[in-house]
């Protein structure tokens, strides 16, 4: 009984650590709004776009969602984009995570600005 008492205790003690864990995204992830609106079809910048198969969201909180859950949203996120221009791996963000300015909203600024992956910031030249 004690044993049980003292894990609810520690993993309490743990989760607010875990909440707080910094998510790294890829030099290559993009800034963008989405919309789901009948899966794969997504609106991307307000521009129609579609999730590649296999395609990963990732929730606030890093687990997976799926598409299906989140029909008629709109959020922010960051982005990554497949060989074929489909929508590959997508990161709902907190709202500090897109407080944190300035970041790419395009293919030619990402290829033209300096990622630092450490600190997961962005530069202009």
């Amino acid at each position: 009984m004690l044993r049980c008492v003292l894990l609810a205790a520690a993993l309490a003690c743990a989760l607010p650590a875990a909440a707080q864990v910094q998510r790294n995204f890829p030099a290559s992830a993009l800034r963008g709004t989405l919309a789901i609106t009948q899966p794969p079809e997504v609106l991307l910048n307000g521009a129609p776009a579609r999730l590649a198969p296999g395609a990963r969201i990732r929730g606030t909180d890093n687990l997976l969602v799926l598409s299906g859950g989140l029909i008629g949203q709109r959020f922010v996120v960051d982005y990554t984009v497949d060989i074929a221009g489909l929508v590959m791996d997508v990161w709902l963000l907190t709202p500090q995570e897109a407080a944190r300015q300035p970041w790419p909203t395009t293919a030619a600024q990402a290829a033209a600005w300096r990622f630092d992956p450490m600190a997961q910031t962005w530069s202009r030249p």
